[in-house]
């Protein structure tokens, strides 16, 4: 009796199976890449918008708290998901969060930077903004997750097969 509870003790320990834990990540990636999406499409709109400097720096700065808040959001998502019950799933696991606490610092930086800027001239505002935007897409392909290092074929397949990463 008490080896079967203790079979049972431990093997609720692991983690989420392959599967579960994909279709919880793609559950959380997905409102988080149209979030991005928008607020990315809204920031093009915003640069070319017929504003003033003011008008563009407080919808810069809402822009990238949103786009900064969705990536915490997501991550934390991603953090209570667990970890994956496969090899490396620590590592992997780990890797998706820290891929997104550097979004997430990436936009909290443009936000800031944005905030710095003086707006009592257009030409020197739009050129920091423009800097802004720059230094953020820079961190933002330095932060992409490497997935040639996801050594679990179970969790590539399951990626591949869950209806929630479709």
């Amino acid at each position: 009796m008490v080896l079967a509870t203790l079979v049972l003790v431990v093997a609720g320990c692991g983690g989420p199976s392959p599967q579960a834990w994909a279709a919880s990540v793609c559950q959380a990636l997905s409102p988080w890449r149209a979030e991005i999406n928008k607020l990315t499409s809204s920031t093009q709109q915003q640069m070319t918008a017929q504003t003033t400097p003011a008008q563009a720096k407080e919808n810069l700065v809402r822009l990238f708290a949103g786009a900064e808040q969705a990536s915490e959001t997501a991550r934390r998502k991603v953090e209570e998901a667990g970890v994956p019950e496969t090899d490396h799933g620590d590592e992997i696991s780990a890797g998706f969060r820290a891929s997104l606490s550097k979004v997430r610092d990436a936009y909290g930086r443009a936000r800031d930077t944005i905030e710095r800027l003086d707006t009592a001239q257009a030409g020197p505002f739009y050129d920091g903004v423009r800097a802004a935007v720059d230094t953020l897409n820079k961190e933002y392909d330095a932060s992409a997750l490497d997935t040639s290092k996801l050594n679990s074929t179970e969790l590539k397949e399951a990626f591949d097969e869950v209806p929630e990463c479709r």
